[in-house]
């Protein structure tokens, strides 16, 4: 039996937009949240961190899955950061500290993080990885912050903006993959996939 047809993946997110561009791939694909705890050691690297919590999301579906359950399914987990002069920027807490962190980026670089964690929900195998991609932002007035911050649209992404939103509007330039930046790296999970019997192309 060819199982690369039957197998799953699950996806340890309730993220909509890692929903929609796993539903890019075309696999069958069910949605588990995983409600870990997404705090670090301020000591990792931006590359350790967002490994390292990609991999605990994913493997808190694996442990929370039921037994008897069907398992010809591979988790993915992913985490998402937004680096700048080595600061790390997870989600805002709130419109002033989106606007705060919007100032900060302006007119400069930054680095986007992803990482990305696959186990195989049969045998517990895994793998994890991550790609980070530049980003630029134009220069903004304090009015355009004070408004793109007020849209909300920023409040539950890491660095307070989506690339594939109204903040498309404030980001002038990418280097790397435009959707790490989204929040997945579509390239990066299918070669990964590859190894757990899941082929896309």
């Amino acid at each position: 039996m060819d199982t690369a047809h039957l197998r799953r993946i699950i996806l340890a997110s309730t993220s909509p937009r890692r929903r929609e561009l796993i539903a890019s791939l075309a696999i069958p694909f069910e949605v588990v949240p995983s409600h870990t705890d997404e705090s670090y050691e301020e000591t990792l690297s931006p590359e350790q961190i967002v490994m390292e919590l990609a991999a605990r999301k994913a493997d808190a579906v694996y442990h929370g899955l039921d037994p008897a359950a069907d398992r010809n399914a591979v988790i993915v987990g992913s985490d998402t950061i937004v680096v700048r002069d080595g600061d790390v920027l997870g989600k805002p807490r709130d419109v002033q500290e989106a606007a705060d962190m919007l100032r900060s980026l302006q007119g400069r670089e930054h680095a986007v993080y992803t990482g990305v964690a696959c186990v195989d929900a049969l045998t517990g195998t895994r793998q994890v990885d991550c790609r980070a991609t530049t980003v630029t932002m134009k220069a903004l007035t304090e009015a355009q912050i004070q408004a793109y911050a007020r849209s909300g649209e920023g409040l539950d992404k890491a660095g307070a903006y989506a690339i594939q939103g109204l903040g498309a509007t404030i980001v002038t330039g990418i280097e790397g993959c435009y959707f790490n930046v989204v929040g997945l790296p579509l390239s990066l999970l299918v070669d990964m996939l590859k190894e757990f019997d899941i082929q896309v192309l």
